[in-house]
């Protein structure tokens, strides 16, 4: 579903980006984790083709970016740590808004099962200012899930929220996942990421440094497995 092969990426005479290779197939859930800095967010960025890369090939759903970037917007959901929301439209509107952007058949009965699917049924009618951080950001996947994307990638979606808030958004991630499909999450939330993912790569110094699944850390845990990896690097 994700093929990336010996990707840089270069701001001025800043390499951030330093031939990744990273793959993903259909149905992963795959969280990317790292220091600040390591190029999170701008790897990110460049499979929403918010970016383009420097050189290397990046694919998602079977298209080239940055050629294809409008065939891979299509199927593709995106979720930041800012909701990115209007906030003087109602969660129905703002559903709306985006449904006819993509066209969507039936868009009223898809509208009310994202909206039950993100537990927000009894303030769909509430202008989105209204609501709290958690909240919003529950809007902003069904915003990302409206059009049944392929792949949804998560850029630190659990930024700003308290521990309830947080707990809400795991139910509706582990829904979104059980629906089959393809995640990239990023967080510094180890604890919360181990519970929700299926595969871990850490990213470090513009490259995977490693990769696993639960049953790889044996005894000890993802803490554990990511300290061991930073450490190896440094000694390196």
């Amino acid at each position: 579903m994700i093929k990336v092969r010996k990707l840089v990426k270069r701001f001025g005479l800043k390499t951030v980006l330093r031939g990744m290779d990273f793959s993903v197939e259909s149905g992963e859930f795959v969280a990317l984790i790292g220091p600040n800095g390591a190029g999170k967010t701008t790897f990110l960025r460049i499979l929403a083709s918010l970016a383009r890369p420097s050189m290397g090939l990046v694919s998602v759903a079977g298209y080239q970016l940055p050629r294809q970037a409008a065939d891979v917007r299509r199927r593709l959901g995106v979720v930041s740590h800012q909701p990115l929301l209007y906030v003087d439209l109602t969660a129905a509107e703002n559903m709306t808004f985006y449904g006819r952007m993509y066209n969507l058949p039936n868009l009223n009965d898809r509208i009310d099962e994202v909206i039950e699917l993100v537990g927000l049924t009894n303030r769909r009618n509430d202008l989105v200012r209204t609501y709290s951080r958690g909240m919003q950001q529950r809007l902003a996947i069904g915003r990302a899930v409206l059009h049944n994307p392929d792949v949804i990638l998560f850029d630190e979606p659990y930024t700003g929220l308290d521990q309830d808030a947080s707990a809400m958004l795991d139910e509706v991630l582990r829904t979104v996942a059980a629906r089959g499909r393809t995640v990239v999450m990023t967080s510094h939330d180890l604890a919360r990421t181990e519970d929700l993912a299926t595969r871990f790569d850490v990213l470090s110094r513009g490259k995977i440094a490693a990769s696993a699944t639960h049953k790889d850390f044996g005894s000890g845990n993802l803490l554990s497995f990511y300290k061991g990896v930073l450490e190896e690097g440094r000694q390196n």
